[in-house]
């Protein structure tokens, strides 16, 4: 059975998992997000295409374009442009591990009258925490935050 892990790493630490995941990197894919609602999908649609390329198995690329999906939405209505998804491969272990991360430019001012319906979001939260193996982000001095979510590769 997997462990699920659910911490806000700091600096030290994502520093020491980088360095160590470094070596054992297979493969890395860096995309901008445009800051418009309408540019997830297109997100996506790359993303599912490098994943396949990559050899991912049909199961956990679907499960990795939820988590994409939820990562980038996130992203581009509650935070500051610029964005960017960045996904690697890297072992843990015996298995493969398929990083998400999506770095932004920090918190969005809320405007009054802004918030969406309780019944139209706030549910990527659960969908990255049943699907990924860990999850954390990470805040910078510069107001970039880095969510990220290691998933299945296989």
């Amino acid at each position: 059975m997997v462990t699920k892990e659910h911490y806000t790493m700091n600096a030290q630490t994502m520093d020491r998992m980088d360095a160590s995941a470094a070596e054992a990197v297979t493969s890395v894919y860096t995309c901008p997000v445009p800051h418009s609602p309408q540019a997830v999908s297109g997100v996506r649609r790359r993303a599912l295409g490098v994943l396949a390329a990559w050899g991912t198995p049909e199961p956990a690329a679907q499960e990795a374009i939820l988590v994409i999906s939820e990562m980038v939405t996130n992203a581009v209505l509650h935070a500051m442009p610029p964005a960017e998804l960045r996904l690697f491969v890297y072992a843990d272990g015996d298995r493969p591990v398929i990083r998400v991360e999506v770095t932004d430019a920090g918190s969005a001012p809320v405007w009054p009258g802004t918030e969406p319906s309780p019944d139209e979001s706030g549910r990527g939260g659960v969908v990255v925490d049943a699907l990924a193996i860990r999850h954390g982000s990470l805040t910078r001095s510069s107001g970039a935050t880095t969510w990220w979510a290691d998933l299945p590769a296989r």
